[in-house]
């Protein structure tokens, strides 16, 4: 029987290799996480269009590891964003993909949140816990992990407990299976007046690689023209987000089916987070150091296992020029 890595790898050849003609890209989570807000600006404001692309529509998934093989199982898309973690683990089984593009460099949309009346106050509080987490082999394991690290505490100090989703994990804690749960945007904008933030993701940990773009090797030769346009397309939106938040947050509403008043207080809040620096949306360029982060953190968790060449799995020539040079 494959295993779940080999059968993913070959999900995302199958899916990419197909070379279907519509104009379609492959999002996880879209609609539902912060990570694909600029593709939902970019069809909106037209910069597909401006670029000379005819976008069809966006796949999108419940994003994480078991479900890419859905996110992309309507036929081979060029250009995919999906979990750096994700992409790596499929190269190692043999997939041929390569990152192309970065898209989200710090994991500032989480943040981990306990009930009002709680006795965890800070991190260090974690010890005896229940720590929620979504699935295993995810990110918010590996941040789980991270986090207790963080807190001079060991992997057995604190239990981690499989919620199943982060929807899930809200439901958890308010009904007292966890102590503390991730919650990430824009889900933690219609809660944070609910519940309350005990850690935050860009005050705590160092910038994190948590989206990447990726196409295969097949792709990158057929369709160039079309990744590179789209990289283009989608920067123009992350500028358009940081200069206008607000009417980005009017797109992001419609787009996600949420509230303006959730829509606008995640925009605002993941176009002015800086984590050391680094901003949560990058224009396309590669942080070598936070996607070398996070592959360790998802190693760490038993996502990621063999030795990792990122000079092989890197392909810079399809971002403009200024945005070529590693980070």
């Amino acid at each position: 029987m494959m295993s779940l890595r080999s059968w993913m790898g070959a999900a995302l050849l199958a899916a990419f290799a197909a070379g279907s003609q519509a104009e379609e890209i492959a999002v996880g989570n879209y609609a539902v996480s912060a990570n694909g807000m600029p593709f939902g600006v970019a069809l909106a404001k037209g910069y597909f269009k401006d670029e000379g692309l005819n976008i069809t529509g966006l796949i999108s998934s419940a994003g994480g590891g078991t479900s890419l093989r859905n996110m992309l199982a309507g036929g081979g898309v060029p250009y995919g964003e999906v979990n750096p973690g994700v992409v790596v683990s499929a190269i190692l089984a043999g997939a041929d993909l390569r990152i192309v593009s970065d898209n989200v460099l710090t994991v500032a949309e989480f943040v981990w949140a306990v009930r009002q009346d709680s006795p965890i106050k800070t991190i260090k509080d974690l010890k005896g816990k229940k720590i929620g987490y979504t699935n295993p082999r995810s990110t918010s394991q590996a941040l789980a992990t991270m986090l207790l690290q963080i807190a001079g505490l060991k992997p057995d100090d604190a239990e981690l407990v499989k919620t199943g989703g982060f929807g899930e994990g809200v439901a958890a804690l308010e009904s007292g299976q966890v102590d503390i749960v991730p919650i990430t945007e824009p889900l933690w904008s219609k809660y944070k007046n609910k519940y309350r933030a005990v850690i935050v993701g860009s005050d705590v940990l160092p910038p994190l690689d948590n989206v990447v773009g990726v196409t295969t090797v097949e792709m990158a030769e057929k369709k160039g023209d079309f990744i590179r346009a789209v990289i283009r397309a989608r920067r123009k939106a992350v500028i358009f987000m940081r200069e206008h938040p607000d009417e980005a947050a009017v797109i992001v509403a419609k787009e996600y089916n949420i509230d303006l008043d959730v829509a606008r207080s995640a925009v605002r809040n993941l176009t002015t987070s800086k984590t050391k620096g680094v901003p949560y949306w990058g224009e396309g360029e590669i942080h070598l150091e936070g996607l070398k982060r996070m592959i360790e953190a998802q190693r760490s968790v038993g996502a990621i296992t063999g030795d990792v060449d990122y000079s092989k799995i890197i392909d810079t020539r399809f971002l403009p020029d200024d945005l070529k040079a590693l980070r």
